[in-house]
C-alpha cells in the first residue's frame, strides 16, 4: 500500500517577464533547457527523459502565463506538481512557486534537487 505523500511548496524569484518563464515550464524545448535531458509532447501528454530512462507526465490543468500543473502516471489523483508564476505586489519580481508531493523523509533531498534544477534554469534564462 502507497503511503500518503506529503505536499510541500518551494519559491524563487526568477528574473525575467512571466510570459517567458511559462515557455520555460509549458513546452518540450523550453522543459528540456533545465529539467530534462529530453523532452517530447503527445497532446496533452509529456515524455521526459533523464539517461536513457523516461517518465510520463499529464497536463491536468494550465493557464498561459500564470500557471500549469502535471501528474505522473505513477503518481495517485490527489497528487501532482505545479508551476505557479506570480508577480510580486511590492517588488513586481516575477515569483515561480512549485508545489510538489514527496515521502516527509525524502523533502529535503526533493528540495535539493529543485534548487538544482531552478539553478539551471536561472541560468537558462539569464536570471
Amino acid at each position: 500500500m502507497n503511503k500518503k505523500k506529503t505536499i510541500y511548496t518551494l519559491e524563487y524569484p526568477i528574473r525575467c517577464s512571466p510570459s517567458i518563464l511559462y515557455e520555460f515550464l509549458s513546452t518540450p524545448v523550453g522543459l528540456q533547457e533545465w529539467f530534462a535531458d529530453k523532452v517530447d509532447q503527445r497532446d496533452h501528454t509529456f515524455y521526459f527523459s533523464w539517461n536513457g530512462s523516461t517518465d510520463t507526465a499529464e497536463v491536468v490543468e494550465q493557464l498561459e502565463n500564470d500557471y500549469i500543473i502535471y501528474r505522473w502516471d505513477h503518481q495517485t489523483d490527489d497528487e501532482f506538481f505545479e508551476f505557479r508564476i506570480e508577480q510580486s505586489p511590492i517588488t513586481n519580481e516575477t515569483i515561480l512557486r512549485i508545489t510538489d508531493f514527496a515521502e516527509k523523509n525524502e523533502i529535503k533531498d526533493q528540495e535539493q534537487l529543485w534548487n538544482t534544477q531552478i539553478s539551471d534554469l536561472k541560468h537558462r534564462i539569464g536570471s
